[in-house]
């Protein structure tokens, strides 16, 4: 048996089924404000081209994917991240992914060196699959409190040199989860420079960078950044992309990872023994996905017509800001996190994430505590009729004295 098993925590929604023991919902429906997974309707483009392709069923897939889905893969990228004079080479910068969770815990298992004292940085809160990946590849992470300037972005400049000389990797989070803080060609600038000083890789997290308001500028992405800062080799950086978010496809387990051309090599390499090709007819529909962008806009309206509507309730009751980016709330709470979670869900059957299971106490200090984690990925109506409840939930406890 793996010792290293040992060593991962529970996973957030675990020990939120576990915070509910023992209570009890009352009847009214329940509006789950917990994960993040979308709800909106698939493409029925991209549907179409599924159902149209389940006879590659019969086909063994090969690891590094078609040559048609990488080129469609190479084109979106170079137009959402300007990268015209500097793009991507489909045949030896982009790998397709099963989604970015499996991407991103698999790059750990085949980039670290397994050294005893090695380090794996990451933003503080984050995507636990982050820490799972660095403790089951030998490594040991190094959290960083994501609370710069009250921006929400990891403060890398407090990192001690130390810590980058034993650092492999860096996990970023731009759109950042749960903040939404999005990163700047300043901030990329100095990490890069970091990671050439100190020698790590950067595995960036773009997975919500889709999700922005639709009149705003797109989040800056780290291809984009090394275009600017003339690095078209991309050396030592590698980002995640995935349809989940973008294209309401949880459930398609598509994604890409693209970047520097010998972390790309030797990632493929460890993909043809780790078995995780994606299947032919899922990479049909999913050329069919990054090829149109009227789905994407038409999803960005309904998130901002959330935000907009979902706001206003809450803000009288919750210190509760729009984020950059992303589709999460990132709240403080009245009350203690767990409290606030446990009550809410046995008063209004209203289930939210308490936010300290999405960090770790690093520097004295748990960024997560007395703060909740609300994904408005259900129905417009849904999401009012859950911040109804919320505002209706505190405006009780506020009378009643107790929170």
């Amino acid at each position: 048996m793996n010792p290293r098993l040992d060593e991962l925590h529970p996973y957030p929604f675990q020990k939120l089924a576990q915070l509910f023991e023992g209570t009890e919902a009352p009847e009214q429906s329940p509006i789950a404000l917990s994960i993040g997974e979308p709800k909106h309707p698939a493409p029925g483009a991209v549907l179409d081209t599924l159902g149209a392709s389940l006879q590659d069923i019969a086909r063994y897939p090969g690891t590094q994917g078609l040559p048609e889905l990488r080129e469609a893969i190479a084109g979106w990228a170079t137009r959402r991240f300007n990268l015209a004079g500097g793009g991507l080479n489909p045949a030896t910068q982009i790998l397709p992914l099963n989604g970015t969770r499996e991407g991103l815990f698999s790059f750990a298992q085949a980039m670290l060196s397994g050294a005893a004292d090695s380090l794996v940085v990451t933003p503080n809160p984050f995507y636990q699959i982050y820490e799972g990946a660095a403790l089951l590849a030998g490594a040991q992470p190094y959290f960083v409190n994501s609370t710069r300037d009250g921006g929400g972005l990891p403060d890398f400049s407090a990192v001690p040199a130390g810590v980058w000389d034993r650092c492999e990797l860096v996990y970023l989070c731009s759109p950042g989860n749960p903040n939404g803080a999005v990163m700047g060609l300043g901030d990329y600038r100095h990490l890069l420079e970091l990671a050439d000083r100190h020698n790590f890789l950067i595995a960036a997290d773009e997975c919500y960078s889709e999700i922005h308001h639709p009149e705003a500028e797109p989040p800056l992405g780290m291809l984009e950044a090394c275009h600017r800062l003339g690095r078209d080799d991309y050396r030592r950086c590698v980002v995640f992309h995935s349809l989940s978010k973008r294209s309401n496809l949880p459930g398609l387990r598509s994604g890409f990872a693209a970047g520097d051309a010998a972390c790309l090599a030797r990632f493929l390499r460890y993909r043809t023994y780790h078995g995780c090709a994606m299947p032919v007819h899922h990479q049909r529909a999913s050329i069919t996905a990054w090829q149109d962008e009227a789905h994407v806009d038409d999803n960005r309206m309904l998130y901002q017509q959330k935000f907009d509507t979902v706001l206003p309730i809450l803000e009288p009751w919750l210190d509760v800001t729009r984020p950059q980016a992303g589709f999460y709330l990132w709240p403080r709470t009245p009350m203690d996190d767990e409290t606030f979670a446990r009550a809410l869900y046995n008063e209004e059957n209203v289930t939210v994430l308490p936010g300290r299971y999405l960090s770790r106490t690093s520097d004295g200090v748990n960024p997560g505590e007395n703060r909740v984690r609300m994904a408005l990925v259900a129905s417009v109506h849904e999401c009012v009729e859950a911040a109804q409840r919320i505002a209706r939930f505190i405006e009780r406890r506020t009378q009643n004295g107790s929170s």
